[in-house]
């Protein structure tokens, strides 16, 4: 339904569990006030970002229908078994609904099963029995999936909980229904056990990051008899009448009569620990629930979470967009831990094998979400952080290092020592346990010291050594995307002295200081940008800005430039003052979208992504780049920061199959939209300020863990009126670029005034600048 904005303008009040009448506003008679008992799941889109492939992502996303940060998440799965596009929304047919655990087709998925149920001949090998189905006869939210199965005249539906799910599937007449439970390769066993209508077993593929010991034990609990019962082993070979295999790849099958409009049910769960454990998650979550039972626990835990933030606005789609990438950010890290018979936490652990106790979470890469996810978790979660925060100390235990990229172990993808910044920054705003800090400034500190007996080549820090003799990781030393290496280890060393100075160790604090400054070793004057260097001090050469990859990681030298996220005021003081920096600012969005992708052989997703854009060499598309916008902030020209941040928000996202520019990767993509459209961002994790863009909606209302709310307002906010012209904080005059996290958790009221043209007085003076190294401490 749609409202004429020609006639009435249009507010979409969102109220929560309350239901009110429309009603003609007196105040404004142009206005119409609409109230709605809403579902805030109703707003978000599963399927935004599906519309991808290999050559070109617009979000590498699947549907997740699951719980916040659960332990196992279900989707229809459209591609071949392996296939880390499991989902992709231009095919037409579906082979089963699948859990899975994948983080990101380019880390793939683990731990794997599926359902799939076809009536007649019997067809069970995954291309024979893929049905087709449409999106028109699809039904997708985060706590519920449906789907119409044509070729079978079957209607499949699952409903998740935390470590289990709620299958409902309907069907026809027909004297030949089956159900399949594939356990997929890289070995598998399946039990049918008909007297207690139940199937079990086991699957253990994974992409990598696991023991020997790696199970994933499951269980499917019918609600009606069999009258058939098969199983397959390796080769699709059909085992008849029989009710156990176990090889590389099996299945079980099992069949009966059903009359039209039948419903079959199957409780499904599993484990990483035992069969048993499996049992008891399914009991404990589910139990004697109904499907509409479980369908509405898992709609309130989404509510409970979506509905910490509440939006008003007469722009349906922004709304949608919004609640679609919130639901983005509360899927990962995902739970990784169980619950005993006695209730207590305990988790088998991907590193070593055991089972131990307390949290343990997995399926995150670091060098994405440390910018914006885990400072999101700090601010509106930070008692789910605390228990993250747990876990990492439990895999320093059980690995001897910190994670990375972990999925559901150590997993050798991108660069970094980003564990850092996540834990310091939640140090310092009270989210780690006394028992855990001196374990984590442990394995940080072993980080920057320790060289060898690394896992993988993505833990610790590649190239360390030179590192710490030369004050970067050189071009000439067989080190691949060295200038970024040592760009994020110098921002990893900021952040370790702001906690070894809160903890009073001043002169580990100094030491740390002094290495953060390692990114001016970079630093080329004659082009004002960050370039390779070679072990003997000279700058590599040929240089070509444009060059993506070989010193840099999957971006140039022009993206890789604004990469210190602690001392921008450093950065503008080496490229000669802010007018210079302004203009190199801007020269990135003002060029063409030209590229050299040689490095690579062929142009990589992200260099396209970023090329039909249209917004020259910015590539929003992946993270390197994300913060850049605001750091005209730094600079004393925050509208700068107010138009572009806008184009972004309502360019660059929309709640569609191709919704995204670029990679989700595990929310940081969505959290950059959730920070950036409330009218602020966290530029530099580990510090207590917000760097401040444009908001986009009317208002905002954010409740917080500790029960405060903070408002934002933003009087005349429109689509052309996308600058701030002024800013009031719980009353008082605010000039300042930024705002502080302690204003925020004490909850208050941030008013912004807007207005279609840019206010070049405001926020320009140098107390009205966000935190750099370089003007604001002192050691």
């Amino acid at each position: 339904m749609k409202f004429s904005l020609k006639i009435f303008k249009v507010y979409l009040i969102i109220v929560l569990f309350s239901f009110t009448s429309c009603k003609q506003d007196t105040k404004d008679s142009n206005t119409t006030v609409i109230g709605l008992k809403t579902n805030l799941v109703d707003f978000v889109n599963p399927l935004m970002g599906t519309d991808s492939d290999f050559s070109l992502s617009n979000g590498n996303t699947y549907p997740a229908i699951a719980t916040p940060w659960g332990m196992n998440f279900w989707t229809p799965q459209t591609s071949k078994m392996g296939d880390g596009w499991t989902y992709k929304y231009d095919d037409k047919t579906i082979r089963g609904i699948k859990q899975t655990h994948q983080p990101s087709p380019w880390i793939n998925d683990y731990a794997a099963f599926s359902l799939m149920a076809v009536t007649g001949n019997l067809k069970y090998k995954e291309d024979e029995r893929a049905s087709y189905f449409s999106h028109k006869a699809e039904i997708v939210k985060p706590n519920h999936y449906s789907v119409y199965l044509a070729d079978y005249d079957i209607t499949a539906e699952v409903t998740p909980t935390e470590r289990a799910a709620h299958f409902k599937f309907t069907f026809p007449k027909a004297d030949s229904s089956y159900i399949m439970l594939d356990a997929f390769f890289k070995g598998s066993m399946v039990k049918i056990i008909p007297k207690e209508r139940k199937i079990i077993g086991y699957c253990r593929n994974n992409s990598g990051g696991v023991p020997d010991n790696f199970h994933n034990y499951f269980v499917a609990q019918f609600d009606k008899d069999f009258e058939v019962n098969h199983t397959w082993g390796d080769d699709w070979q059909l085992q008849k009448n029989s009710s156990r295999s176990q090889g590389e790849h099996v299945g079980a099958i099992i069949g009966f009569k059903t009359e039209k409009g039948e419903q079959v049910h199957i409780k499904a769960a599993s484990s990483f620990i035992s069969h048993d454990q499996a049992e008891l998650n399914l009991i404990n979550e589910i139990g004697n629930d109904s499907f509409e039972q479980t369908k509405e626990k898992a709609r309130l835990a989404w509510e409970n979470e979506l509905g910490r933030i509440k939006i008003e606005d007469d722009n349906i789609d922004n709304i949608r967009t919004f609640y679609s990438c919130f639901y983005r950010v509360l899927l990962f890290p995902r739970k990784f831990y169980e619950y005993d018979l006695k209730g207590n936490i305990m988790h088998y652990s991907p590193y070593n094998g055991k089972v131990l106790p307390g949290y343990m979470f997995t399926d995150n890469g670091f060098w994405d979400t440390f910018r914006a996810v885990f400072p999101f978790f700090n601010l509106m979660y930070p008692e789910l952080n605390s228990q993250i925060m747990e876990g990492l100390a439990n895999t320093y235990k059980e690995s001897g290092w910190l994670p990375e990229w972990a999925s559901p172990g150590h997993r050798d993808c991108m660069i970094g020592s980003n564990s850092a910044p996540i834990i310091v920054d939640a140090y310092l705003k009270g989210n780690i346990k006394n028992e855990d800090v001196e374990v984590l400034l442990e394995a940080v500190l072993k980080n920057t010291q320790v060289s060898d007996g690394r896992p993988v080549n993505s833990v610790g820090r590649t190239g360390l050594d030179y590192y710490n003799t030369l004050g970067y990781v050189p071009y000439n030393v067989g080190i691949h995307e060295n200038a970024a290496r040592t760009l994020e280890y110098a921002y990893a060393d900021f952040t370790i002295a702001k906690m070894a100075e809160k903890l009073g160790k001043s002169d580990l604090a100094k030491t740390f200081y002094d290495k953060s400054n390692n990114y001016k070793n970079l630093f080329d004057a004659s082009t004002n940008l960050m370039r390779g260097k070679n072990e003997d001090g000279t700058f590599q050469k040929p240089f070509n800005p444009l060059k993506w990859g070989d010193a840099f990681t999957e971006g140039n030298s022009l993206h890789y430039t604004w990469s210190v996220f602690h001392d921008v005021q450093g950065l503008i003081d080496l490229m000669g003052g802010k007018e210079n920096f302004i203009s190199k600012l801007d020269e990135v969005f003002t060029m063409p979208p030209n590229f050299d992708d040689s490095y690579y052989g062929f142009t990589i997703h992200e260099i396209r992504e970023m090329q039909i854009m249209n917004m020259g060499n910015y590539a929003h598309g992946n993270q390197p780049i994300q913060h850049m916008i605001y750091l005209y902030n730094y600079a004393g020209a925050p509208y700068k920061t107010q138009e572009k941040i806008r184009e972004v928000l309502t360019k660059l996202y929309t709640p569609t199959p191709d919704g995204y520019c670029g990679d989700e990767d595990n929310g940081q993509t969505s959290a950059w939209y959730v920070f950036s459209a409330l009218g602020f961002y966290p530029v530099t994790p580990s510090i207590d300020q917000y760097v401040i863009g444009s908001p986009l909606f009317k208002k905002a209302a954010i409740t917080l863990e500790n029960g405060k709310t903070f408002i934002i307002t933003a009087n005349n906010n429109s689509g052309n009126h996308m600058y701030i012209n002024s800013a009031y904080l719980n009353n008082l005059d605010w000039e300042h670029n930024f705002i502080r996290f302690q204003d925020l958790i004490k909850g208050g009221q941030l008013n912004f005034i807007m207005s279609k043209s840019p206010n070049k007085e405001r926020g320009i003076n140098t107390e009205n600048m966000p935190y750099s190294l370089s003007n604001q401490h002192k050691y």
